[in-house]
């Protein structure tokens, strides 16, 4: 059997690495915003704006295809709920009182972590030593990053990492229901709907905000950074995420996803000046090597009678 560069040659893979760049660059290029308007705002404008893109792609893309079923819609609409409004609401709420640098460790670390730990608790995988070893690994990882937490943050960035925390569960669930969920259906009209439903939840969450924003005096580096979210981080990013991940192995694309935390720390470093202690980047460490042998360790599917 031919293997993955074989069969499909590179550009799966660059389909998939360009999209852990803009992945990663979405943690500071989304601080940026919050810095300036409530994170509420935030959020709605970068799915708003991306849901309109997509819808587009899916419009265009999509006229051959067949009809989007009442039954696709709903489930599409549930799994947006999740991963869009649920997931962004904690995201954008824990970049509000810590710095991307942490979210850029914790959420795309921990959420497959979390995941397995989610399927093992189902039942629906069973783990060996060398998995279990690797789960207490990065949560002990984890302990390490937030007793790392600089003193001269306050209570701030601790509760902004807590936040981060409930968003890679968060994203979790929606690894697992999602894959159910949108089994069968059309990948970016599935995505674009999905985005949609949840992009209303984030607008209808930050009508109360409103009013704070002081529209005249938004800089034009901020609204520079809302197109970018909604083009690069939301549309691009997940139409290029599908397709590469028709085309590779699950494992493949689990260990590109682990390049986030570089590109993410890299643009959080380079842009924002921001930085960790020691401690948190020993307990960053500690984190990714457990999560690289929670997540690729020898693995039993548990077999149904």
């Amino acid at each position: 059997m031919k293997d993955d560069a074989q069969d499909h040659g590179v550009t799966p893979y660059l389909h998939l690495l360009v999209t852990m760049a803009l992945f990663g660059s979405a943690f500071a290029s989304s601080k940026t915003v919050v810095g300036e308007l409530p994170h509420q705002v935030a959020a709605a404008l970068r799915f708003g704006g991306g849901a309109l893109v997509l819808v587009a792609l899916a419009v265009v893309l999509g006229r051959r295809r067949g009809p989007f079923t009442r039954r696709e819609a709903t489930r599409s609409g549930l799994v947006g709920l999740l991963g869009v409004l649920g997931y962004n609401v904690l995201f954008f709420w824990g970049l509000s009182m810590a710095p991307s640098l942490d979210g850029t460790i914790i959420v795309p670390v921990l959420s497959p972590v979390l995941t397995t730990i989610l399927l093992l608790v189902l039942g629906r995988e069973r783990a060996s030593a060398a998995r279990l070893a690797g789960l207490a690994l990065g949560l002990a990882g984890a302990v390490v990053f937030f007793l790392g937490v600089d003193g001269q943050a306050g209570a701030s960035r601790l509760w902004g990492d807590l936040v981060f925390l409930l968003a890679a569960g968060c994203w979790a669930v929606y690894s697992i229901t999602s894959k159910s969920l949108l089994a069968g259906s059309d990948s970016l009209r599935a995505t674009a709907w999905g985005t949609g439903i949840g992009a209303l939840g984030l607008m209808a969450l930050a009508i109360p905000t409103v009013p704070q924003v002081e529209w005249s005096t938004v800089p034009a580096g901020v609204w520079a950074n809302v197109v970018y979210l909604a083009i690069g981080p939301t549309a691009i990013a997940y139409l290029f995420y599908y397709q590469g991940l028709r085309r590779v192995s699950p494992s493949t694309a689990t260990i590109m996803m682990f390049t986030v935390p570089v590109f993410g720390a890299a643009c959080s470093t380079a842009f924002l000046g921001e930085s960790f202690s020691r401690l948190q980047a020993v307990g960053a460490v500690v984190m990714l090597a457990g999560a690289l042998l929670a997540v690729l360790g020898p693995k039993r599917v548990r077999q149904v009678a």
